[in-house]
């Protein structure tokens, strides 16, 4: 039997229906319930969250239960990342804790390698602030620039320290990365930078 182009479609389109007929006949419940519904969420407690860690705000679900995270994802239902996480929003929950308990690797107090020393040692909050407060006033007033020549020669006012630069970090907020460049400028800084720069 030889069968042209239109009579294969013919043939096909009418054994499509008699199948999807023949489907509802034998199991009408089954036909009638359509797709196959899942419960994605988890049965334990989900809370929406904000990464902490770049400015741009992802949305993220935390499951957790009896205080312990058990699973962090991004939030389908937010309109900046729509699901997805970069790896370290996916590893927010190692900040805090590793296997449901608190992450021994994390420093919870601040860590000082003096001049020429191998050794880290741990130093009060209020001494290392003192520290790098000193250290800055007095690099900047040393260094601090007042005037400049510039290229045609005329003497100019710059107010600027090239002694000191600031590094930003992609784990800043928006309203970090804004109090760190207002300090920056603040004192005069003209080398700033970004980790997502180098």
């Amino acid at each position: 039997m030889e069968l042209s182009r239109r009579d294969f479609l013919k043939l096909s389109g009418g054994a499509s229906v008699a199948g999807v007929l023949a489907y509802k006949t034998l199991d009408p419940g089954l036909a009638s319930a359509g797709s196959l519904q899942l419960d994605l969420n988890k049965p334990i407690g989900e809370i929406p969250a904000i990464c902490c860690y770049c400015g741009v705000g992802c949305g993220a679900i935390v499951a957790a239960e009896a205080d312990k995270i058990l699973n962090i994802e991004g939030d389908p239902d937010h309109p900046i990342n729509q699901g997805t996480l970069c790896p370290k929003g996916q590893a927010l929950a190692q900040i805090r804790q590793l296997n449901g308990e608190i992450n021994p690797q994390r420093l919870t107090e601040p860590l000082y390698r003096a001049p020429g020393s191998t050794e880290w040692e741990p130093k009060s909050w209020e001494w290392i602030i003192e520290t790098i407060a000193r250290r800055v006033k007095d690099t900047r007033d040393k260094y601090f620039i007042t005037e400049a020549q510039n290229a045609s020669g005329a003497t100019v006012t710059v107010n600027r320290c090239e002694a000191i630069g600031q590094i930003g970090g992609g784990e800043l907020d928006n309203e970090e990365c804004y109090l760190a460049v207002k300090l920056a400028r603040a004192l005069g800084l003209v080398f700033l930078e970004h980790c997502a720069r180098l």
